[in-house]
């Protein structure tokens, strides 16, 4: 994805103003779901002691301070190579040429992956999105520049989100915009058999305001959301209910300056993340680069040192090792968690040491990878679940007594 360095620069300008204007709530315009085929699970808690107690949806999974996700534009392999393996855990490929000539391999170390916990007990890697174009994916040559569809259902498998990114990446005149979105869409589901449902504007030369026509057509053809070059966000205030239908988000990139000697331009983007977790507010925070290799690959991208250096940052700063503060999760994972979030009706009726909760559940898209609510229970009481066996809880209520997840089916 190529974009003229005067549309970084605006990405650049218009995300600082953002940063300062981005804890509003965005309105109350919300999808109706059809309340006929709405059902409710129960559950009930019981208490080592009658003190009173409070429940309501967690802002954010696992009750995290701040979501981030992450997306790498256009499907190139280094995302396989290098990006896969340092979150996930694996070896990191050695430097490796493509067939442009570019080196999108690695350092060649073995990585143990980069983690956050969910408070359970249990570390949970790092994952990010891909924004894929079905046009460009193939087995061959052995140094192609882009994945192949056994990886990309790799990283789908651990968790990574694939966003529709048009299927050929086509931007000049001429392009036929809903072909584009819909041939991906078939092309992903026919070859990984799962469906996309947020898209992702490609960049380069094409007609004015070109990036309009995407929009439309992805809005009006199944998608949920479009990552453009204009629109709300990139922070969002997770502690009110945000405004998700036919959502538009402007999108800001991490890239890797000139200087290969320091990590100061990455030491930037981190500040600028500190700036945003230091404030009061619950907050998902969304960003993009492109390739992950040695290279600058287009000079839009995170050569990989810099790209290593800033997701382990991340890791022992705010993930497991740190204050475990993050929720590193894609952009579709975080959309449909607040989609539910904000569309349940939490109901609960305290008896003395006994809690009967009732959750009234909106009729949830089919095309929804995840569909678990975190729920934030304030006590100083040790609790325990007691629910039927279709229903899978998790609580932490012999330790510090603060979350209930449920996972629905």
């Amino acid at each position: 994805m190529k974009i003229p360095h005067s549309r970084i620069k605006s990405f650049l300008f218009t995300f600082v103003l953002l940063i300062n204007s981005a804890f509003v709530c965005f309105g109350n315009d919300y999808t109706q779901t059809d309340s006929s085929k709405t059902k409710t699970i129960s559950f009930k808690i019981k208490l080592k002691s009658n003190n009173k107690v409070t429940i309501k949806p967690a802002p954010l999974k696992f009750n995290k301070h701040f979501a981030y996700s992450f997306t790498l534009d256009d499907g190139y392999r280094s995302a396989y190579l290098t990006a896969f393996p340092l979150l996930n855990g694996g070896k990191i490929s050695s430097p490796d040429k493509n067939e442009w000539k570019i080196d999108q391999g690695g350092d060649g170390t073995i990585s143990k992956g980069l983690f956050y916990s969910d408070g359970f007990g249990n570390k949970i890697p790092f994952k990010l999105a891909l924004a894929v174009n079905g046009g460009a994916i193939r087995d061959l040559p052995a140094n192609r520049g882009h994945l192949s569809w056994s990886e990309i259902k790799e990283m789908y498998n651990a968790g990574w989100d694939i966003l529709n990114h048009g299927f050929h990446h086509a931007t000049k005149h001429g392009t036929n915009y809903l072909t584009e979105v819909t041939e991906n869409t078939t092309s992903i589901k026919q070859n990984l058999d799962f469906t996309m449902s947020h898209f992702v504007v490609p960049g380069g030369e094409g007609d004015e305001k070109y990036y309009l026509e995407y929009e439309k057509e992805a809005l009006n053809n199944g998608h949920f959301s479009v990552a453009s070059y204009y629109g709300v966000g990139p922070v969002f205030n997770a502690d009110s209910k945000v405004n998700l239908d036919k959502m538009i988000t402007a999108r800001t990139f991490v890239q890797s300056s000139k200087d290969t000697t320091s990590f100061k331009t990455m030491d930037r983007y981190l500040k600028t993340i500190d700036s945003i977790v230091k404030q009061p507010n619950t907050v998902w925070f969304n960003e993009f680069t492109h390739g992950t290799g040695n290279t600058n690959l287009w000079n839009l991208s995170m050569r990989f040192p810099d790209f290593k250096y800033y997701m382990t940052t991340l890791a022992n700063k705010y993930g497991a090792k740190g204050n475990d503060s993050i929720w590193m999760a894609p952009w579709q994972e975080v959309y449909e968690y607040i989609w539910l979030r904000d569309r349940i009706k939490v109901d609960y009726k305290q008896n003395n040491k006994e809690i009967e909760v009732k959750i009234e559940l909106p009729e949830i898209p089919e095309t929804f990878r995840n569909k678990d609510i975190s729920l934030a229970i304030d006590t100083s009481s040790k609790f325990e679940i007691e629910s039927n066996k279709d229903l899978k809880i998790k609580d932490d209520g012999k330790t510090t007594h603060k979350q209930i997840l449920i996972q629905l089916k």
